[in-house]
């Protein structure tokens, strides 16, 4: 048996019903700092530096996500690692 639930509601109403916190407002005072830095040219500010370590980790899951698809093709199982 298999029951499906559907909850029509918007992001702000989910959030409030669970009782999390509105941080939206902080985000923003986050974002504007960031930016503000980027834009006078702090160390550490530019682009690279801040997106670099993200691109770099997306690939990482990109190639292992191949490399599991190409040992299913094969028939292997995945190799459990000891992280």
């Amino acid at each position: 048996m298999q029951i499906n639930i559907t909850f029509d509601m918007t992001p702000e109403e989910f959030r409030r019903i669970f009782g999390l916190p509105d941080v939206q407002q902080f985000q923003q005072e986050v974002f504007s700092q960031m930016l503000e830095k980027m834009h006078k040219g702090e160390e550490g500010y530019d682009p690279m530096s801040l997106y670099g370590p993200m691109f770099n980790e997306s690939m990482n899951v990109m190639n292992q996500f191949q490399k599991a698809m190409f040992s299913m093709m094969q028939g292997k199982t995945p190799e459990k690692s000891n992280d």
